[in-house]
């Protein structure tokens, strides 16, 4: 009877212990462990990401430019997923049925268990048909976000578009999840943390139909999405489009300063193409259409463009020649007979020639003999080539001009180390690279940079750093674009060139009540018709904008590029062009310069 109790003992003793393991089991997960119950909220409870509007983008005198319209992403979470109506589905989201188990399969290897998008960019009209049918999808939801729109076609290349982030953006920065977007050029792209806010989150109680049925926790644990900053730029959107209607037809590129603080006014790459064209579910197929173009649309001329500048960069090199002393304003030199050898005078003038005969007259063998000065007053060729070269960069060229241009390129400035590859050290001289006199040779400019040395001739020696961003919403501007940049040549040399600028422009198109100044050049091309471009600013005395234009396949510097920048001057200072030169507006408006004949 003993034997028999302690058995009894002990078997309920062992069914105590075995009860009292799982009494502490259960305790630890339905007490101390968190995670079934937030594997059971799950099941009740959507996070859906809540992205904030990019910042608003306006011009300089507040007219809208870039601004945000709502849009739509319906996204998957594979484990969620029951068996659903393909075809009501692709019918509903306007897509294949190959495109539909294609962005399932995608999803699936991304991960079983997080959301990602499914389709992008649904508009709001097709979105509110999907919505009311969407509880017979199971594991899909939607989210909003927003896309870009434009109050004009006006500067794309300038504000640039916001594209899908890559999976190298995403490395660089934790910000960014896959379907997120970023800026990928322009203004987007360098201002893009100021534009693109900071995303939230938004917590959602769902029924069993996957429908919400109101906020978690009364949104407690929600958080709000801060909108982007917004931003005025430095742009004129009157003068901007004024611009590419005059370049309707052509290629080329014009860009635009204000002196006296580098605010660039105005910035054109033509053939110019429609920014919307880059926005929405279209995105993909217009922009393989337009990288396709033959005419290069999307390739910004006016930032990465490395033309020959030309006679226009003849003010540069006879501004160093005074500077050095290696010329002055009684200097002459003859355009005709021996004195004009190697590089002969292309106008008729009088000879020899003074500095600003030298300017107006666009004369070659002055320039020439200016450089051969310049670099003769050195020991050896190469030292002073290197002097020049120096006072060239500090003109800009050479450089990338300030941080608001991302995507800008320096442009080609020959060096010494250069010139030894090609001809051995010692064994070249100014006549080896006299091309560069006259703006040609291995030397290759970008029109913001050249925009740049028209600005610091309007100056008389010095610039402010390009910049196309005035003000950013509760936020300050860098100090670095209030620093003034001098060239190193005094103020004096200026006024012989300016002067010389100001005279050949009463021989060219002659602005009723504006003193204005303007170089033009010719560009050689030894693949078809000469190229035309033009520097000029105005007024005189007292600058307001400089410009520089040019027109691929123009012929001649005086034929196009000059009469647009003098209707720029024009239309940014008295607000409208004289009733008398309206037929040199239309006369630029109507010609169509990519045809395979020459221009008139």
């Amino acid at each position: 009877m003993k034997e028999y109790t302690k058995r009894s003992y002990l078997i309920v003793l062992i069914f105590l212990l075995v009860a009292l393991v799982f009494l502490v089991k259960l305790f630890r997960l339905q007490v101390l462990d968190s995670t079934y119950k937030q594997y059971a909220t799950n099941n009740v409870l959507r996070e859906v990401v809540q992205y904030p509007a990019r910042g608003l983008i306006y011009d300089r005198n507040g007219e809208l430019l870039v601004y945000n319209r709502t849009a739509y992403d319906l996204l998957i979470t594979p484990r969620e997923v029951k068996q659903f109506d393909t075809t009501l589905l692709c019918n509903l989201l306007d897509v294949t049925r190959f495109e539909l188990e294609e962005g399932i399969k995608k999803a699936k290897n991304y991960s079983w268990y997080k959301p990602s998008i499914l389709v992008k960019q649904i508009s709001p009209e097709n979105y509110a048909i999907l919505q009311e049918q969407l509880y017979k999808f199971e594991g899909f939801h939607s989210q909003a976000r927003t896309l870009r729109e434009y109050s004009s076609t006006a500067a794309a290349h300038a504000l640039g578009y916001v594209g899908e982030v890559t999976s190298n953006d995403i490395s660089k920065d934790a910000y960014y999840k896959p379907g997120d977007y970023i800026g990928i050029s322009g203004i987007e792209k360098t201002y893009e943390r100021q534009l693109r806010g900071t995303k939230g989150v938004k917590k959602n109680l769902v029924d069993v139909h996957n429908r919400i049925q109101g906020s978690y926790r009364n949104g407690r644990e929600d958080i709000p999405a801060q909108i982007g900053q917004n931003i005025t730029t430095t742009l004129d959107l009157d003068l901007q489009l004024y611009a590419e209607q005059l370049f309707q037809n052509k290629k080329g590129a014009v860009v635009a300063i204000e002196p006296s603080t580098g605010e660039v006014l105005a910035m054109l790459s033509a053939p110019v193409y429609d920014p919307g064209l880059l926005v929405g579910r279209v995105r993909g197929s217009n922009y393989a259409k337009l990288l396709a173009d033959t005419l290069k649309p999307l390739f910004n001329r006016a930032l990465q463009a490395k033309y020959p500048p030309g006679s226009t960069f003849k003010t540069v090199n006879a501004l160093i020649g005074l500077q050095e002393g290696a010329i002055n304003t009684h200097t002459r030199f003859t355009c005709n007979g021996p004195g004009s050898y190697p590089i002969k005078c292309t106008h008729n003038h009088v000879t020899p020639a003074n500095v600003v005969d030298g300017i107006r007259e666009s004369c070659n063998p002055f320039m020439w003999n200016t450089f051969r000065n310049i670099v003769g007053m050195y020991p050896t060729a190469a030292e002073g080539f290197r002097e020049w070269r120096n006072y060239v960069q500090n003109f800009g060229i050479g450089t990338i001009l300030g941080e608001d241009f991302s995507n800008a390129l320096k442009g080609d400035l020959p060096s010494e180390e250069l010139y030894n590859r090609i001809y051995g050290a010692g064994h070249w001289n100014a006549l080896t690279v006299r091309s560069l006199a006259i703006g040609q040779g291995e030397l290759g400019v970008t029109p913001l940079q050249m925009a740049n040395v028209a600005s610091v001739v309007a100056n008389r020696g010095y610039y402010y750093e390009p910049h196309i961003v005035k003000e950013i919403e509760n936020d300050t501007i860098r100090s670095s674009i209030n620093d003034k940049h001098e060239v190193g040549v005094d103020a004096v040399h200026f006024e012989p060139i300016i002067e010389g600028m100001h005279q050949s422009i009463k021989g060219l198109y002659y602005l009723p009540g504006i003193d204005y100044c303007g170089k033009t050049g010719t560009i050689q091309n030894n693949q078809g018709i000469e190229h035309g471009a033009f520097e000029a600013f105005a007024p005189q005395d007292d600058p307001k904008i400089a410009v520089f234009v040019y027109v691929e396949n123009s012929k001649w510097g005086a034929s196009y590029a000059a009469p647009i920048a003098g209707l720029m001057i024009e239309k940014y200072l008295n607000d409208t062009i004289a009733n008398n030169r309206k037929w040199i507006e239309e006369r630029m408006m109507d010609a169509n310069l990519l045809d395979s004949g020459e221009p008139e």
